[in-house]
């Protein structure tokens, strides 16, 4: 009788789930202090599906991996790449979005259709730190051109539209909605073709749970092939993204 009830005690625990908060339309907090987005209405979807009640709890982007295996949250959702190396800490769900890497710079500034490290040597490159865009910059690009990094993506933006860098990697529809269609972002554009690197982009975005949990990756993966079949994931697509396909 003890045994059950601390197993239904443990079921009654919300599930909570990490998010960023500072990657719109993805995610960010609105004027009442409250998370909303792509990645919220997923969330939401997700655990409506599993009858599950959740819970949001905000960390710093590099603190998400360690809040995840510290147990202060038990899965990421928060557009967080695929790849081997993080797959090494973290297990993954199948792929809940994926969308193109691009860089963004002031209008005029870079006319290649395709950028390289030699095309653009001298210029500052701008980059949030500890993701998969800064290792492909400093991977790829270092060694030709300063990158300077960013704790947020709003915090490079801000750099990009002060001129204190010439050019950010971001995630394309990220960058288009958090900077190129707002106030900040006019005079500014996208630039050159989408940034096509596997090995450091990964497979897509994925929901990330701590390793050996199979049991809540397992439901993670029913419920999502539920909302993808169902019409719901469609829906919250097209709330965000009109122009933009993420899956």
């Amino acid at each position: 009788m003890l045994g059950l009830m601390l197993l239904n005690s443990v079921q009654a625990q919300p599930l909570r789930i990490a998010m960023e908060g500072q990657f719109p339309p993805f995610e960010e907090v609105d004027a009442n202090g409250q998370l909303r987005g792509f990645n919220v209405d997923i969330a939401h979807a997700l655990c409506q599906v599993m009858a599950a009640d959740c819970q949001l709890v905000r960390f710093a982007w590099d603190d998400l991996i360690p809040a995840l295996n510290e147990q202060r949250a038990d899965l990421i959702l928060a557009s967080m790449s695929i790849t081997a190396q993080r797959a090494e800490r973290v297990d993954f769900t199948a792929k809940y979005a994926q969308t193109p890497a691009f860089f963004f710079a002031r209008k005029g500034l870079v006319n290649q259709v395709i950028i390289t490290p030699r095309r653009i040597a001298g210029k500052r490159l701008g980059v949030q730190r500890d993701t998969t865009y800064d290792r492909f910059l400093t991977d790829k690009y270092q060694q030709h051109t300063e990158v300077l990094r960013f704790d947020s993506a709003e915090g490079m933006y801000q750099a990009l539209g002060a001129g204190r860098v010439d050019l950010v990697l971001d995630d394309a529809v990220s960058g288009y909605f958090g900077f190129l269609d707002t106030d900040q972002g006019q005079g500014f554009e996208q630039v050159g073709n989408k940034v096509v690197a596997p090995k450091h982009f990964g497979k897509g975005q994925g929901i990330a749970v701590r390793k050996g949990d199979h049991v809540l990756r397992e439901r993670l993966d029913r419920a999502l092939s539920v909302i993808l079949s169902n019409g719901v994931y469609k829906r919250i697509e097209k709330q965000y993204f009109k122009q933009f396909t993420v899956y």
